[in-house]
């Protein structure tokens, strides 16, 4: 039987630090309300010369590299993005002749904070079904790009970002499983009001930029309610029991949301992986980041095992039980 493994990670942060501190100057914040809330101390912010593209093309290079393949291995290349440069040609596209890939297939996948898992099990089906050998998998997102940073409920939540895996096809497992969900009743409770075929009028009511809105309390109970049941899904998928987890790397969105799913797995916040401290939410981009921060630092180890988790926009929400 054919699974698809890890063979190296990668990430790419812009160099602007954005504080708490910083945004009290431009907001009615403080350092204290928004740590109290979210967990968050600061995020990254693209500078002008940086786009969702930029960011991806350095981020895979890494994992590329870290991974020791030759980039004319690659049989496909799948990005997890809400923040594309384009409408078309999709951001995998624009990087694919930069990192030296061949003519591979290569898309872009838009499923909001989701979008890296829903990327991930894509590749991981064209793996094990033999129509791939090697995957290139991304999440990349600008969110400040559709942040009004006058807005203190949302502007505090938000950076942007990259991550990248390198899957490849092995005997042994790696991948167990993924499970991707969607449920659009909810679409009003995070969502942006424009697009190319509804039209741009909204963007009237938001100072002229394609604001993100979110109805944050809303959010936060139905993300904890949902990602309880996918976690319990996922491991009763494979046979396993929540003590057989060696780490949680969940979408950074929130840390409350995170300590409910810790406690959820009965899980020690020593084996959750947490960025979101100093990310923000980087949406797609969160859980490849926070894997690969882990794989570098040398807390998450060959043989782990690894729960992936995201919810977002959509609603979606999706998981990825991994032995790495």
């Amino acid at each position: 039987m054919i699974y698809s493994r890890i063979a190296g990670t990668g990430s790419q942060l812009p160099d602007k630090v954005v504080s708490n501190h910083d945004l009290e100057q431009i907001m009615d914040t403080s350092d204290q309300w928004i740590r109290e809330r979210t967990g968050i101390c600061e995020r990254r912010i693209a500078a002008d010369t940086e786009t969702s593209a930029t960011l991806a093309e350095e981020a895979c290079r890494k994992a590329i590299e870290t991974a020791d393949v030759d980039p004319a291995e690659i049989d496909l290349f799948v990005v997890g993005t809400t923040t594309p440069d384009l409408v078309f040609p999709s951001v995998a596209c624009l990087v694919q002749k930069k990192l030296g890939l061949p003519d591979c297939g290569a898309m872009d996948v838009n499923a909001a904070c989701s979008g890296f898992i829903y990327a991930l099990s894509v590749a991981d089906k064209y793996i094990r079904c033999g129509d791939a050998r090697k995957v290139l998998v991304c999440g990349t997102e600008t969110l400040s790009r559709i942040t009004n940073w006058k807005k203190r409920d949302t502007a505090v939540l938000f950076g942007d970002g990259a991550g990248a895996v390198v899957l490849e096809a092995s005997e042994q497992p790696g991948i167990l499983s993924t499970h991707v969900h969607a449920n659009g009743d909810y679409k009003d409770l995070l969502t942006t009001k424009v697009g190319v075929s509804r039209g741009w009028d909204g963007m009237a009511e938001s100072d002229g930029i394609p604001e993100l809105f979110m109805k944050g309390n809303e959010v936060f109970k139905v993300a904890v309610r949902t990602l309880g049941r996918i976690v319990q899904e996922t491991l009763s998928a494979n046979k396993l029991e929540k003590s057989d987890l060696d780490w949680l790397i969940p979408h950074q969105a929130n840390l409350r949301i995170i300590a409910a799913m810790a406690r959820m797995l009965d899980m020690n916040m020593d084996h959750v992986v947490v960025t979101v401290d100093r990310h923000g939410n980087t949406s797609a981009a969160s859980v490849p980041l926070a894997l690969d921060e882990a794989v570098r630092d040398g807390r998450i180890k060959r043989g782990d095992m690894l729960m992936l988790e995201a919810f977002g926009g959509g609603f979606t929400w999706g998981s990825a039980l991994i032995r790495y």
